[in-house]
């Protein structure tokens, strides 16, 4: 095997790497004219100041993660196999958490494919590559799906807007396959309808799916508002286990008609009401008037996209759960999320209870917590547990 480009660190460097991070920063890389001209997502040898080697990595130049350790072995050889066994790994341990073929298959750092998400809807496999390490690597990894999986399709759906970061374009193309067929997920005893193609992300937040089981165990008989409600899993799911009506309230038509499609073809249609609207001016719209909720749920898009945006969105923050309060039936439940990987999960919890507190309500936090176990986190980058879940009882 061709020996690799040797990506060197500044001196005094090398200890947060060897200790376990698989992250390396631009600053921290002896960027020489040799560094700079290395094309993006090369394979790189990564070595210390002195030369000691520390692994396999991939560059990018133009990127503050300069570089993504994908190996300890300084020769390891990155191929179809390599994926395999990596894949291999994820899908014995969602195996063990899941009973149906429907899940994040692989989380990124997590699974020891940095910078590349796959979600698997049976035999679909839809793909987010964030990086230009893994654009380039792509022709293996998806070797290794096709061969894991013999799929009916695998979609790569690279459109997130980090992906300017690494000096990348949007990229949305069928690698393999067919989708002449619904895509579905099985959820809840629901086939919800799931369009990978045009939807958000992957066309599903298997993340929430601890967190809607939570609130759909408290749902029988009870009366709920899905605020942000996508294709309606919170909601939907709450009707199917007994609750006597829904609310979904989204911006999205797309989004809605997927969700009335599923209502209508799982019997639900008669006990629910879809709402397309900015849902921040329907909450506020919905504060004066005397419709409560027993169960009130936001999860809203990132307000925090980046640190520049912290202010401004934990304002906003704090605004949604006061508009949510608002809305709470007496000793109901208020349900606040937050994805935004750049508000921790202290900041979230304080901004959430001002706002609470600024309706006069009395509240008391019953459950805070994170994504579900299909979504791990790297021990060393906890920093990437961007999923904050709070639920509380109202007074």
């Amino acid at each position: 095997m061709t020996a690799r480009p040797k990506l060197r660190l500044q001196p005094k460097h090398g200890a947060r790497i060897k200790a376990g991070s698989p992250w390396v920063y631009s600053n921290e890389v002896v960027m020489d004219r040799a560094t700079k001209a290395l094309p993006a997502g090369a394979l790189v040898e990564l070595v210390e100041d002195r030369g000691a080697s520390i692994g396999s990595a991939y560059f990018n130049a133009h990127s503050l993660i300069a570089g993504r350790l994908l190996s300890r072995t300084p020769d390891a050889k990155i191929d179809a196999d390599f994926f395999r066994d990596r894949i291999e790994r994820a899908r014995a341990l969602r195996d063990k958490l899941y009973d149906r073929p429907f899940y994040r298959l692989i989380h990124a750092e997590a699974d020891g494919c940095p910078g590349l998400a796959i979600d698997r809807y049976d035999d679909v496999l839809v793909a987010q590559s964030g990086t230009a390490g893994m654009d380039a690597l792509s022709p293996l990894w998806l070797e290794a799906l096709r061969a894991e999986f013999e799929p009916r399709a695998v979609l790569i759906k690279s459109d997130s807007p980090a992906r300017a970061h690494e000096g990348l374009n949007a990229a949305v193309r069928l690698a393999h396959g067919a989708l002449s067929r619904p895509t579905f997920v099985d959820e809840g005893g629901l086939r919800h309808l799931v369009d990978p193609m045009h939807g958000q992300k992957t066309g599903w937040f298997y993340d929430q799916r601890a967190n809607r089981a939570f609130l759909i165990a408290l749902a029988e008989r009870a009366t709920l508002l899905d605020a942000f409600s996508y294709t309606g899993a919170l909601g939907l799911g709450a009707l199917k286990a007994g609750a006597k009506a829904a609310l979904l309230l989204d911006s999205s038509q797309s989004a809605l008609d997927l969700a009335a499609q599923t209502a209508r073809s799982s019997g639900l249609a008669s006990r629910v009401e879809f709402r397309r609207c900015d849902v921040l001016a329907e909450l506020e719209e919905l504060a004066p008037t005397n419709e409560r909720f027993e169960i009130v749920s936001c999860d809203p898009p990132p307000f925090v996209r980046s640190k520049k945006d912290l202010e401004s969105g934990a304002r906003g923050y704090r605004k949604l759960a006061r508009l949510s309060a608002g809305v709470v039936a007496q000793g109901g439940f208020l349900a606040l999320s937050s994805c935004s990987h750049a508000i921790d999960a202290e900041r979230f919890q304080s901004e959430c209870a001002a706002g609470i507190a600024r309706t006069g309500r009395g509240a008391r936090l019953i459950r805070a917590s994170g994504a579900a176990p299909d979504h791990p986190v790297h021990p060393m980058l906890p920093e990437t547990a961007y999923l904050k879940s709070l639920v509380y009882q109202l007074d």
